[in-house]
This record gives C-alpha cells, structure tokens and sequence, in this order.
C-alpha cells in the first residue's frame, strides 16, 4: 500500500496544469512499473534512470544477515541492491549482493520497508557502497559480523525530488545532502570526481583511459589455413582473424582487473577475490557492414578445427595461467562445434559463404531450425551448427533442449543487436547458453541508445559491466547525462574488447577494401493537384484528432490509434491506393471499444501490424513475437502481456484498464505465400506520383545500361504489391523479396536475381523484413527506398546489402521524399536525433526513444 501512498503524493505535487506533459511522462512509467512490479528486474531503463535524473544525497544503512550468507565484501567496494518482491518473510526485501552475485545480506527491514516503494514505482534509482571493510571479532577472527554500514546513494528527476524526500522523511530516514557538511564523507564515485583531488587514488577516468590505451590490441595478421579457406582474404580480414584468434588465446585476466599479492582485484568495483576472474576468450566484432565479417568468422572456425592454435605467436603468459587455461577448456568432451546464432535472413548467407569460400566438405554445417535433432551427440559431430534467437527462445523453457546441455566450444551471435533489449526471451536463451569463447558480431552495435550494449556485455560475460546497476553507475548515467567522461569511457570500454573498421574513405585516402563509391540522393516528390488535396484534407482530420489527444493528456491512452494515424500518412505518400478516402474510418471513435464485439475493428488493428514494419511492443520495445491486440486496443507481445496477468490487479499497461485473459486477442499472422492478395493496381490505370518518379529513374538508368540491376525497399507489403504491375508494364524483369516467404523461397529469389543474361531479372522488389540484414545483393548498383525509415542506422542496412565486399559498379542510392509531407518531417527527427548521438565507434545509432515522445509527436504532425 505504500506505493499508492506515492501516487498521491505524487498527485498532490505534480497535479499543476504546467506540469502535464511531465504527470504524462510520469505516468507511463509508474504504470508500467506497477504492473510489472514482481517480475524479474531486466527490464528496461526506468524515469529515474533518464538524463534528468541526478544525485541527491546518500542515507546510511545497515546491512544485516551476513552471517547466513557466503558473499564478501572489502572496504569502498561497490554493491549491488536487489529487490525480491516475492521474499517469503518481507516483500519489501532488498538484498546486498557483491560484484559476483553473490548474497551477503539484506539491507534492515525499516530502511527497505521505505526504499522498495520508491524504486518499485521508479521514482528513484539506488546504488550503494560499503565505505570501510567490515570489523573482526579479535576472539573470533573468521565469525561474520552481525551488521555492515553503507551508504544508499539516491537518484532522481526534478519532478520526482519531493515524492522521495516525503518518502523518507516518513520513513524516518536522515538524507545527507550535497550543501550538508556530512556529505563530504560519501564515497561514491559521482562524488569523489568533483572533490579537490588531492588524495592519491585511481581516478575512475584514468582507469579507463589506461585500458583503452592497451596495447594488447594490436596483433598480427593471420592467414587462414588453405585446406579449409579456398578464397584469398582482404588484407583487413587476415588483420581481423588474427585478432580473433589472439583474444580466445590470450590467458591475460579481463580488463579493469589486476594480481595483487595473490588475490584479484577488479579497480572499478574494488572487490577483492582468491579466485581468478573468468577470462574473457570473446569480444565484439563490429566491422562495418559489408566488410566480410562471415568469411573472417569461418576461418576462425577453419583454424581451430585444423589445430591452428598451435601457430599463434608465442604467449606472453605464464605456465601456471596456461595450465589454469587448459583445465577451464576442459570439459568440451573433445568437441569443437561453433553455434552460430542468427535471424532465419542470414543463413542463406552462411550457406552462400561456405559454399564460395570453403574445400567442399572440409566443414560440416547443421541447420537446427524446423525439423530438427534432440540428440546432443548427433549434434557434436558437426563443425557448425546454425540456429535462429526464436528457435533458441521456443526451446528456453525445454530442459531436455540440446542447446542447453551442450558446452559449445564457441558461439557466435550474428546481427547481435538482435538482443538489444536484456529482457526479451531470445535476450535471456543466449545468455543462459554454455561456452567461453563468446563472440558478438553486429556492424550496428547501437541501433537505439547506448543500453543496447548492456545486453551484450551479458552475453559476453564481463564483470562488472554485465550487472546492471554496474552498468547504470559507470556508464549510462554519466552518458545520458551528457558527461564528456561518459562517452570516454565508453569508447575506452569498447577499444579493449572490440574491433571496428568501417568502409569510411578517410580525407586524400583509399577504401579500406578498394570498394567503388557510394552516393546517396535525396529526391523530393511533388504530388499531383488530386493527390495533395487528398493528402492535405486526411491530414488535417489526422492533425485535429491527435490535438485533441494532445490537449485531453489521452495521447498514451490512444497510442495504437496515433500509430495508426501516422502509418495511414505515409502509405498515403506512397499511393492513395494504400489508403481509404477516410482517415477516420480506419480509426476506432472509442479507444475503449470493445474490440471482441467489432470484427471489423479488430482487422483495421490487425491491418496495422502487418502494414507496419518498424512498430515496437511498448512493454519490451522489441517488434512483436506473437501479437496481442487487448480490448481497449493496445497492442503488445504475448509473452509481455502474459507477464502482466500475473499480478494480482492486472491492467493495461498503457491506458490503466482492468484486463483478463477473456481481453486478449491473438492477431492474425500474415498470409502465407500462397494465399497472396493480387496485385492491388491491377484494375488501377494511373499510378502515384512517387511511383511515377521512380520508373523515371529506373528508365533513365535503362538507358545507360539494360543490365543494370536495381533494389526497390519499401516498409509496406502492399507498395511492394502494387509496383509489381508498372514495373512489369515498363518491361522490367520483376522478382519479390517479402517476409511472407520461406527462408528456401528467399534463397532461390537472390540466386534467380544473381542470373545475368538477356532475360535476367533487373528489379528486386525488397521489404526490410526479409533483405534487410545479412544477404548478398551486390548483382544490384542502385538503391531505391520508397520511404524515410525513424532509424537512419536501418537505411543503411538497407543500402549495405549492395553496397558490400564483391561490388565492382559505383553505387547510387536514391530516397524518395513527398515534399510538404510526413516524411519531410520523419527526416527532421533524423536528424535532430543523429546530432544527439554519441560516437563509441566514432559513430553510433540515434539515441532515439523507441515510445515517440510528445514533443517529436508535435513535430511529426505538424502541430
């Protein structure tokens, strides 16, 4: 009942008209926060954990129980804050558990009993830290104490500032300030960098910047042994394999940890252990796009299944660390099998790779995807065993899966960002999979924020950035906050356990793999006289909707019909034939309406998700595995939701209504192959301007060239449908790439769209779905994307599918823009958001908020 004694507060405080857009804001999280509360604490970052959110003070608190439990602790060490809502004996229970997860106490009852509330509702973000090591008993040296003090440090937005301080203060809990003399004791890092430094001690800047100067790095390049490896490397490639082999060789202890006098001491948390830390025989392989990451990889594989190993440049270690590293290898049961994880997309490309670059059968590959063997030691016998994130989180659950028992001798996750969010399902099977070479492989290792890391540190395993609050104090916060020395850190982070080469040609230089230019082009499309006042009238209905959503503070609450509204708008730039006259036929009046007793409701939603390529679950903000639509008609994962009914008040997320299992609607999954609408301009003579402008250029590049091969991407099925007919009419040879076909089926279309020849296809018709990540399309040297993406970082996936090693033409890539549109303003958000983003690799993804934040809906609707 406390943390409904936190909304009134809240409400009490915050209730003030100027204070709206913030009560929204807040609002959604604590929601959020409430229905969840009692799930597992992986989920994304909280309010409290945003740019806003500063320190304001510590409390002192005891940490009890130690005797019961096996966790150590030494004197500034960082801890852990745990809550398990689901304790038998209190459930405002926090634990204290050490850099290892291991327990080494309960913080005291009264103190969590006012803690839990606050960062159950994400009001306030809490790190701690013990400031002395804990006292010894002179007649019982080994006996625990009773009690431990720390200190609770307190994290906060502005607005939520007097929730905690009342919070507290009621608690009868004392918060040292930073203007309180007493603050100068802290002992937390945020504090200590802003001190006058004249104590000599390891600031945590210098720490990072001496790893990221370490010159272990740099290595030799390596050849791939020829008897495997039939095809010549780029000279970038032998560089990149010996850089792979020497990391899962090398017996040197992790990053940021040291020997001392024996024991182990990682210099971030200063925790002290006789244990040695687990190497780190993995990393991040983050080379551009295009660069040949694939073939790098099989000659990896191709190395250590011929004995390569024993080639690699002598070891700098000691006897004693490699004995240590032959006994952790073991236990392998004599297997060097590689699971290779990847999106259904991307194993043609393995299959492709294997079969242009490998000694035909020098490496045995088994695709463990549909029908498939549960027999480990049927699987042991292969070289390569390839598997899909949802074939891997199906069998999650299964404690007779294969992929559980095995301890592979590697595994490489392809297009990692895949598991950006460390929540999902496929996120936790990854993680929970048994190996110590571990390799990330993504040329996009941050699409969305710089968390989409953290889920990759836990993959890989590396302490202390694969805790969470680790993770938040060290890194996040310090970059949200827009701390120079968070993204220093950062970069000094990934400099000592990644490699990254992009296709960039620096000033007066060369392509790092000769590959011709690339130009992007931004065309803006006029509309006809008819289609702009089509186009102008549904937005006007559109922009009076969303104002009165906006003006009422029901935007969230009407989420999915925003979403609707701005999906409408952009087919609409594509053809009106994408869209009824009426924008508001397609929108339910009510978002209230019961959808169970509206059929035709419950399509038009249902329509929604198989229009929109790039819509997110706003619980997990990942696309949608098994799509829900409930009764107020928000739209969520199955597993998400589900999570949600398990609370004993269950509501709605989004809009706070009461739901059940009865509430819940399975949405229809798209037709398969061959149940394809027909053409939807088939019985439409004239076509739309954007269409018109496109055949423009496809006739122009004709004209130099009959063989020109062109990629046409569009985010929507249906455009991919209707330029079928025009493109055809013109005499282009048409092929279709779309996510309704079978990973066979989207093999034999890149092959057929490979053929040259008088009567080869020179058109792919391609959605993002199924060509956007891991195929081969460099037959084609143009690129047309029919529309703007939110993510710039997805358009160049898209252009990178051409744009790759193997490509010999220039390649040209062209945008197609309705000026005075919603497009126009899509690319404003572009880049505002790229201006805002960081630079890990010098460059990185938009910082963009995956729930479209008020202030962008003002921008995106012209408002």
């Amino acid at each position: 009942m406390l943390t409904y004694r936190l909304i009134f507060i809240f409400l009490e405080i915050n209730g003030k008209p100027q204070n709206q857009k913030t009560l929204l804001s807040l609002s959604l999280s604590l929601s959020l926060s409430l229905t969840m509360s009692g799930s597992d604490s992986d989920s994304e970052p909280s309010t409290a954990d945003s740019s806003e959110a500063h320190l304001m003070g510590f409390i002192i608190a005891n940490i009890v129980g130690l005797r019961y439990y096996t966790g150590t602790v030494s004197g500034r060490e960082l801890v852990v804050l745990s809550r398990q809502p689901l304790n038998p004996y209190d459930s405002n229970a926090i634990a204290v558990l050490n850099m290892r997860q291991a327990q080494v106490g309960h913080l005291e009852r009264s103190v969590a009993a006012t803690l839990a509330p606050l960062l159950d509702s994400h009001f306030a973000l809490a790190e701690a830290i013990v400031p002395k090591p804990p006292g010894r008993n002179p007649k019982n040296p080994n006996a625990k104490p009773y009690r431990l003090p720390c200190q609770i440090h307190l994290f906060a937005r502005p607005e939520a500032e007097e929730i905690v301080r009342v919070a507290l203060e009621e608690g009868g809990l004392q918060l040292i300030q930073p203007n309180d003399h007493e603050f100068g004791l802290s002992q937390a890092n945020i504090v200590a960098e802003d001190k006058n430094k004249k104590e000599k001690k390891r600031d945590l800047d210098k720490i990072f910047a001496l790893v990221g100067n370490d010159e272990r790095g740099k290595v030799s390049p390596m050849e791939p042994p020829k008897d495997v490896i039939v095809s010549e490397l780029f000279q970038h490639q032998k560089e990149g394999l010996g850089w792979l082999f020497s990391r899962e060789k090398s017996c040197d202890l992790p990053p940021f940890w040291e020997e001392k006098d024996g024991a182990y001491v990682n210099v971030l948390t200063n925790y002290t252990t006789q244990e040695q830390p687990q190497l780190l025989k993995g990393g991040i392989f983050a080379d551009d796009m295009g660069l040949g990451k694939t073939l790098t990889l099989l000659s990896l594989i191709a190395a250590t299944k011929t004995g390569g190993e024993s080639s690699v440049v002598g070891d700098r270690n000691s006897s004693k660390k490699k004995r240590k590293r032959t006994n952790e290898d073991a236990g392998v049961s004599g297997s060097k099998v590689t699971l290779v994880v990847c999106p259904p997309s991307v194993f043609s490309s393995w299959i492709t790779q294997l079969e242009e670059h490998t000694q035909p059968g020098s490496l045995k590959v088994y695709l463990y995807h549909g029908d498939r063997t549960k027999d480990k030691r049927q699987l042991l016998k292969f070289d390569i065993v390839l598997t899909t994130y949802s074939t891997l989180s199906t069998e999650f659950s299964d404690p007779n899966s294969p992929m559980k028992e095995i301890k592979w001798y590697r595994v490489i996750l392809d297009e990692a960002h895949v598991i950006k969010n460390s929540a999902a399902q496929q996120t936790k099977a990854v993680v929970a999979l048994k190996s110590e070479r571990r390799w990330v492989v993504t040329g996009t290792p941050i699409q969305n924020s710089s968390f989409d890391l953290f889920s990759l540190m836990l993959f890989l395993r590396f302490q202390p950035f694969s805790i969470k609050s680790y993770w938040q104090s060290l890194i996040q916060r310090p970059l949200a906050q827009g701390s120079a020395s968070g993204l220093s850190r950062l970069q000094a982070l990934l400099g000592a356990i990644s490699l990254r080469r992009t296709k960039d040609v620096p000033d007066g230089g060369e392509s790092l793999v000769g590959l011709p230019p690339k130009t992007v082009e931004t065309c803006l499309v006029e509309l006809s006289a008819e289609e702009r006042e089509c186009y102008d009238k549904m937005e006007s209905e559109a922009q009076s909707t969303v104002r009165e959503f906006l003006d009422s503070d029901t935007v969230l609450r009407n989420y999915s019909t925003v979403l609707h509204i701005i999906l409408r708008l952009r087919q609409i730039c594509d053809d009106v034939a994408l869209c009824p006259p009426d924008i508001k036929s397609l929108l339910p009046s009510n978002a209230l309406e019961d959808v169970s007793n509206n059929p035709v409701l419950l399509k038009k939603l249902a329509s929604l998700i198989e229009d929109g390529d790039d819509f997110d679950c706003p619980i997990c903000l990942s696309p949608p595995i098994k799509t829900i639509i409930t009764r107020c008609t928000h739209i969520f994962c199955q597993t998400c939701i589900l999570k949600v009914l398990k609370n004993p008040i269950s509501r709605c997320p989004i809009c706070r209504q009461a739901l059940s299992k009865a509430d819940l609607f399975l949405a229809p999954d798209p037709p398969p192959p061959d149940e394809v609408e027909s053409n939807p301009s088939a019985n439409n003579q004239t076509i739309s301007s954007k269409v018109a402008t496109l055949l423009k250029f496809l006739q122009e590049s004709k004209k130099q060239d009959q063989f020109i091969k062109s990629v046409v991407f569009s985010q929507f099925r249906k455009m991919l449908l209707l330029l079928e007919a025009p493109l055809k009419a013109a005499g282009f040879g048409v092929l279709r790439l779309d996510g309704t076909m079978t990973a066979k089926k989207r093999s034999e279309v890149i092959k057929e769209f490979s053929r040259t020849g008088p009567r080869a296809p020179t058109i792919l018709l391609a959605s993002l779905k199924a060509a956007g990540t891991g195929i081969n399309l460099t037959a084609a040297s143009r690129v047309y994307l029919m529309e703007p993406w939110w993510n710039p970082g997805v358009e160049e996936q898209a252009m990178d599918r051409v744009h790759r090693i193997g490509q010999q033409q220039e390649v040209k890539v062209v945008r197609l823009i309705v000026r005075n549109s919603i497009e126009e303003r899509i690319l404003e958000l572009q880049e505002k958001k790229m201006k805002l983003a960081g630079g890990a690799f010098r460059r990185q993804g938009t910082d963009e908020q995956k729930r479209m934040r008020i202030e962008d809906l003002h921008v995106m609707m012209g408002l």
